[in-house]
């Protein structure tokens, strides 16, 4: 037994030695420091966004980033009329449970705050469902404070 419980602690050691590593990376970058300043984005989805996406000029807007991304619902259009599709969940996955979770957080905060974000959140949250439904809205509103 003590040999597991002193794998266990070798294990959590190496996990804070990455995630120290991780957290230098992203002070000497700028695009995950930027990515930084948005809430429930932390150095670990930062570094992901960034090494995923890079600087981001391959979507128009923050919509189109979350539909690559699997967030929101695809959307079509065709002689002027648009058509939103199914959730695709494509895009990174892991990326994706690093929003999901960070949006989570976000939700949880705004339980406490009175900011116009988590005034926005709880209104969403009151409307329908907590989850999905905030991810869906929350694009726009979280690329534009």
């Amino acid at each position: 037994m003590r040999d597991l419980l002193e794998h266990a602690e070798r294990l959590a050691a190496k996990v804070r030695e990455y995630e120290q590593a991780i957290r230098l990376g992203v002070r000497d970058n700028e695009l995950a420091r930027r990515a930084q300043t948005r809430q429930g984005i932390g150095p670990i989805t930062a570094s992901a966004l960034v090494a995923t996406v890079g600087n981001g000029y391959d979507f128009k807007n923050g919509r189109q980033f979350a539909a690559w991304l699997g967030l929101v619902p695809s959307q079509y259009s065709t002689g002027g009329k648009t058509r939103l599709g199914h959730i695709t969940k494509r895009g990174d996955p892991y990326l994706r449970t690093l929003f999901v979770m960070g949006a989570r957080s976000v939700l949880q905060r705004a339980q406490r705050e009175t900011d116009p974000l988590s005034r926005w959140a709880r209104a969403v949250q009151g409307r329908c469902r907590a989850g999905p439904h905030v991810l869906r809205s929350s694009p726009r509103r979280l690329t534009n404070p």
